[in-house]
């Protein structure tokens, strides 16, 4: 998830650009870049690590002009470099081009582009889009930019200037974020608001599918048939502090927003035009999967529960038996592995002491370790004999929210793989299964969407002392990831259980009116469940389930019901785990503590 502004009008390019990728620097910070028209030349300066790096190599530079693009960058396909770093130019450097998403059919492009002789210079999916344009541009840049559109697969924002088009910045997206800011004589596009929010407050949102022509004297939005097509305008009443969050109070309210998104991008590219999976970033070969014997998962605080799951999802798939070790422990009890383990080691920021401490024993051990990791170049994905970047973009909150949501689908993702290299599933239900991940971004959405009596709730529970977290199977894992959030968040004693579990103890825990949350979507154990939570509510227990839609079993024993859409009961945790952080988010919240910085904590822990 990168950050993206452009601009065209009367003041100075450059320092409206920088102003605005300095606001959107918390959506990327491993390398950033500019282009401003300058007379007639485009000119370019880019550079790895964060805004300040760039800052300073422009700043004894002349980069007059009142035509800009800038990119503050999240990597996927490259490592954080200079020639990886927006903006990406064709061989002639007459265009521009800054990206977020990705574009998933970019390797088949990039072949035909070579063939036809041009010359890549970077890593990145992006760069292939300017490639294009150089071959397809005829003088109308914006015709150019939607027929290259229809060409693209992917998710995806594109902002484009040609040297030749000097009052035109042309931008597109596809399911990712983009925003026009509306001045006097000036007008903008951005990833969302905060690009532009010091100049102007008037916006207009883009939809799926269009291509937008800034100019200062106007914008034009049209479809990829190049209809113009018509868009309210709003008016922006938050602050530049705001803005930067989404207009959220908090950037852990903006990040659970967010969840659809990372989850379509963890999924994105990872599926080739015969419907099954390919992997780019494992080194690992065939034959090395199928001399796999055995999976440890290597994790710790919410990375630990994503790995849990994975367990799940990998000894159904893949008939292999799976350990998930919390990582602080593994290297200290001498753990049994070898040449036919295959290790994942799971960290957001890939930095994480223990889990980097585990993964080296492990390979000590000669063990394969495979990294799903958030953060291309962290040296968990350089010490890795294969990494899987999740792509879920950066995490400001210090309890994680897309960044597990974003490890989840990525466990599901290397589950299908092993399975389709080892042959424990057929072509068929590799595809099936794949269909159904592709469809969790929009139920997750709607998860979302149903989230105001879950608000409320939180109002309701601000005061209690103790809330316990209770499921069967995949749930409990997420009962333990629920708990955990209330803890870090609303600082507030919780524990989560295997449901089966509640009668061997932690039943004495519960008085009347302790909450317990139980994870009960539609599964084989639904029976079981349902016993489960009339157990705990004739102790007195508020009784607060997550349930399927249409399912009514639970009903009679609720005083809570929280409804989630139906999917496959692998796959529920995608859902279960939303309203689980909105409650503990707003739990928070409503006691007036800080849901970004919990006390005591920090985003990444880097000493054991």
């Amino acid at each position: 998830m990168c950050g993206i502004v452009g601009y065209v009008g009367e003041q100075q390019a450059l320092e409206v650009v920088l102003g605005g990728l300095r606001r959107l620097e918390y959506r990327g910070y491993d390398s950033a870049g500019v282009a401003i028209l300058s007379g007639s030349d485009l000119l370019v300066e880019r550079k790895a690590g964060k805004l300040a790096n760039l800052e300073k190599a422009i700043s004894e530079k002349e980069l007059a002009g009142t035509l800009g693009i800038g990119h503050t960058r999240w990597a996927t396909h490259g490592p954080p470099t200079d020639r990886n770093a927006h903006p990406h130019q064709d061989c002639a450097g007459k265009v521009a081009v800054v990206h977020n998403g990705t574009i998933e059919n970019f390797e088949v492009l990039v072949r035909g582009l070579e063939e036809r002789g041009h010359a890549r210079r970077s890593d990145t999916d992006t760069e292939v889009v300017a490639h294009l344009v150089e071959e397809r541009y005829d003088g109308d840049l914006a015709a150019t930019v939607r027929s290259i559109c229809k060409d693209l697969e992917g998710s995806f924002v594109l902002v484009v200037a040609h040297q030749d088009e000097p009052d035109l910045v042309v931008a597109a997206r596809r399911n990712l974020p983009l925003v026009i800011g509306l001045g006097d004589g000036e007008n903008f596009v951005g990833s969302d608001v905060t690009a532009f929010i010091a100049h102007t407050r008037e916006a207009r949102a883009v939809d799926q599918d269009q291509v937008v022509e800034v100019r200062r004297s106007g914008v034009v939005v049209t479809d990829l048939g190049g209809t113009v097509v018509d868009g309210e305008t709003y008016h922006v009443d938050w602050d530049t502090a705001a803005a930067e969050k989404g207009g959220h109070e908090f950037f852990m309210l903006k990040e659970i927003e967010e969840q659809p998104a990372a989850v379509r991008e963890t999924l994105g590219g990872r599926m080739q035009e015969d419907g099954l999976l390919h992997l780019d970033e494992l080194s690992m070969s065939d034959d090395d999967i199928r001399q796999i014997e055995q999976v440890v998962i290597i994790a710790c605080g919410s990375s630990y529960h994503s790995g849990l799951v994975g367990k799940y999802a990998i000894e159904r798939w893949c008939r292999l038996p799976v350990q998930v070790e919390m990582a602080s422990e593994f290297r200290y009890r001498d753990p049994v592995v070898g040449r036919s383990t295959l290790v994942i080691a799971i960290s957001q920021s890939g930095e994480t002491a223990d889990t980097l401490e585990a993964l080296r024993h492990a390979r000590a051990q000669k063990a394969w370790v495979l990294a799903v990791t958030n953060t291309v170049g962290s040296t968990v994905s350089r010490e890795a004999d294969a990494v899987f970047y999740t792509r879920g973009g950066p995490e400001v909150a210090v309890a994680s929210t897309k960044a597990v949501m974003a490890q989840l689908a990525a466990v599901y993702v290397v589950g299908l793989y092993l399975a389709q290299v080892r042959g424990t599933r057929d072509t068929d239900e590799v595809r099936a299964h794949l269909a159904d991940l592709l469809e969790m971004p929009d139920l997750i959405q709607e998860v979302l969407d149903r989230m105001g009596p879950v608000r409320q709730l939180a109002r309701e529970l601000q005061d209690a002392e103790r809330v316990l977290f209770l499921g069967r199977h995949v749930g409990y894992p997420m009962a333990l990831e629920g708990a955990l959030k209330l803890k870090e968040l609303a600082y507030i004693s919780a524990e989560g259980f295997p449901a089966g579990e509640i009668k061997h103890g932690p039943i004495a825990l519960i008085e009347e009116g302790t909450p317990v949350v139980v994870l009960a979507p539609r599964h084989a154990l639904q029976a079981k469940l349902v016993n489960n939570v009339q157990e705990v509510r004739a102790r007195g227990a508020r009784t607060i389930v997550i349930a399927t839609d249409g399912d009514e079993s639970v009903t009679p024993y609720a005083d809570t019901v929280i409804r989630i859409p139906d999917t496959k009961s692998l796959l529920t945790p995608l859902l279960t785990i939303v309203p689980m952080q909105v409650l503990s988010a707003e739990i928070a919240r409503a006691r007036g503590l800080d849901v970004d910085q919990p006390r005591n904590l920090a985003k990444s822990v880097t000493v054991e």
